[in-house]
C-alpha cells in the first residue's frame, strides 16, 4: 500500500488524492509535518540522483525562501540537505508518495500513471 505524505490545505495534494481515488489505488494519508520520509530514503533519492534537490525541495514554499535556499542549495552537502528536509516536512515537495521503494513528488498525472499504474494498467506494452 502507498504512503501519501501531504498537507491538509495543499491543493496539489488534493489533486493527487483525487487521481489516486479515481484510479482505485489504495493509500494511507499522513501529515508530512508529523511523519517525515525516512532519512535513508532521502539520502538515497539525492545520492543516487533519483530526484534532484530542486525536485525534492518545495521550491515554492515560504521556508525555502526564508532559508534562501535558491542561492545556497547547490553548496550544501547531502547530509545538510537531508537534515533540513527532516527538520521541517514543509520543505519537502508535496505530496510525497512512496511504497517504500519508489517515490513520486508533486502532481504529474503522467508520472503517477507511469509509477503507480491506475485503471489503464500496462500489459504487454498495451493499455487495457
Amino acid at each position: 500500500m502507498l504512503k501519501f505524505l501531504g498537507h491538509p490545505k495543499c491543493t496539489t495534494c488534493k489533486k493527487a488524492e483525487k487521481w489516486l481515488q479515481e484510479n482505485e489505488i489504495e493509500y494511507t494519508w499522513e501529515d508530512i509535518r508529523e511523519n517525515l520520509p525516512e532519512r535513508e530514503m532521502l539520502i538515497h533519492l539525492l545520492e543516487d540522483e533519483v530526484l534532484t534537490p530542486r525536485r525534492l525541495f518545495n521550491t515554492s514554499g515560504n521556508l525555502y525562501k526564508e532559508h534562501q535556499l535558491k542561492d545556497r542549495l547547490d553548496d550544501l552537502s547531502t547530509e545538510e540537505k537531508v537534515d533540513m528536509l527532516r527538520e521541517d516536512g514543509m520543505l519537502i515537495r508535496r505530496p510525497f508518495i512512496t511504497d517504500g521503494e519508489q517515490v513520486t513528488v508533486g502532481f504529474d498525472e503522467d508520472n503517477l500513471e507511469e509509477v503507480w499504474g491506475g485503471k489503464d494498467v500496462q500489459k504487454d506494452d498495451k493499455k487495457i
